[in-house]
């Protein structure tokens, strides 16, 4: 994950300076509202670090961002988000397959460093809240595909995370990248003998600012 962030970080910049030689519409100093829509690449890992191997999950993102200028180059965006997560595992026996996805609410409220008008870096605190989420196994013995709404009194409902990333400001539209990750583990008293983990994913949406 570390070099897929530094990729997205060199490859912002670069565009940033090509683009920086043209000239753009600058909204630093404007109140702006989107909305936008992209994917998550979510994973898990365990906070004791115990063993607990899995893969990476895609998932839906999609929501709106307000623009609230301090000065040109500093201000803050608060973002709502609806934001899938989640894992998956395969295993040997029986060929199975097993898909853990979580709905989440998020919340971001982001300190923007706004340093031309092409480009945006930010970073921030998140507050998400889970909505639902469902468990799907797959085995050579099933015909087809058993489904379980997620109910486990236990998992944390809400939840405090960290995320940042850039934003590249081609006029109204508006390429986003983000990296994130739960402070908090999943179990709300650590009693549940569902797997502890935290969530950790990357995020690419595209976004339109009026």
């Amino acid at each position: 994950m570390k070099k897929i962030i530094l990729m997205i970080i060199a490859t912002a910049f670069l565009i940033n300076m090509t683009i920086a030689q043209e000239e753009v519409l600058d909204l630093r100093n404007k109140v702006t509202f989107g909305i936008k829509g992209g994917v998550n690449l979510s994973n898990v890992y365990d906070n004791k670090e115990k063993s607990f191997d899995t893969n990476a999950k895609p998932g839906l993102a999609a929501g709106a961002f307000l623009g609230l200028p301090l000065n040109t180059y500093i201000g803050i965006q608060p973002e709502v988000l609806y934001s899938q997560r989640g894992y998956k595992e395969t295993g040997s026996f029986l060929n199975s397959k097993f898909t853990h996805t979580t709905n989440y609410l998020d919340v971001p409220l982001l300190l923007a460093i706004k340093p031309s008008p092409v480009l945006s870096i930010l970073a921030g605190p998140q507050f998400s809240f889970l909505l639902n989420g469902k468990y799907d196994f797959q085995s050579d013995i099933l015909s087809g595909q058993v489904s379980k709404d997620y109910d486990n009194e236990n998992a944390r409902k809400n939840t405090l995370c960290l995320t940042g990333g850039l934003d590249l400001n081609l006029e109204n539209l508006v390429i986003s990248g983000r990296a994130g990750w739960d402070l908090k583990e999943n179990h709300a008293d650590g009693s549940s003998t569902t797997p502890r983990y935290k969530n950790a994913w990357l995020q690419a949406t595209i976004g339109f600012r009026f």
